[in-house]
């Protein structure tokens, strides 16, 4: 994978696929530690600790496909920028992935495009609550589905008009965050 967005809509899938109605994306850039935070949460169907122990083995899958690349291939981006993956899990509580990566590292891919990550999330599980925030320099940008739902009342989130203003929403709420962290 080229960036670490579309790795957390692989992992975003994942939580889909496993029955979450609630998806947490966080991000968080500290630069005093030079660290990049990612952190999905869900309360899908969740691991058992057999699953857990396997989960990072790129030929263990639960699904139809004969591989299961996408927890893998985030250890492995996060492994080459001097991070590491953790994933805790229960079943029928959830899961939580964790990845940290050295943010000056020069081999950490870049963010990429997260508002299309947050659209295409959107798109695919209008109906799920997704809590989307991006934290750097002690401010936040956050989208929260819920809240955004109530606001539109009957019209859907995957309406294209609405997805065309969250894209647009999260993609300029986050150049104004990254600008302000530079400055800052």
């Amino acid at each position: 994978m080229d960036d670490i967005s579309l790795h957390i809509l692989d992992i975003a899938q994942n939580s889909l696929q496993a029955g979450a109605r609630n998806l947490e994306i966080s991000i968080e850039e500290d630069e005093e530690r030079d660290e990049l935070f990612i952190t999905v949460k869900d309360d899908g169907r969740g691991m058992t600790e057999e699953e857990i122990a396997m989960v990072l083995d790129p030929f263990y899958t639960t699904k139809d496909k004969k591989t299961g690349l996408g927890i893998p291939l985030l250890a492995q981006s996060a492994r080459e920028a001097d991070g590491d993956v953790s994933v805790e899990s229960m079943p029928g509580k959830g899961t939580v992935i964790r990845a940290r990566f050295r943010l000056s590292h020069i081999d950490r891919k870049p963010l990429g495009d997260m508002a299309s990550t947050i659209r295409v999330i959107i798109a695919c599980a209008p109906t799920v609550d997704l809590l989307f925030r991006y934290t750097c320099g002690g401010r936040e940008y956050r989208l929260d589905t819920a809240i955004l739902r109530d606001a539109l009342g009957e019209v859907p989130l995957d309406y294209p008009e609405v997805l065309r203003m969250i894209m647009d929403e999260v993609s300029e709420g986050l150049k104004e965050l990254r600008k302000d962290c530079s400055e800052g």
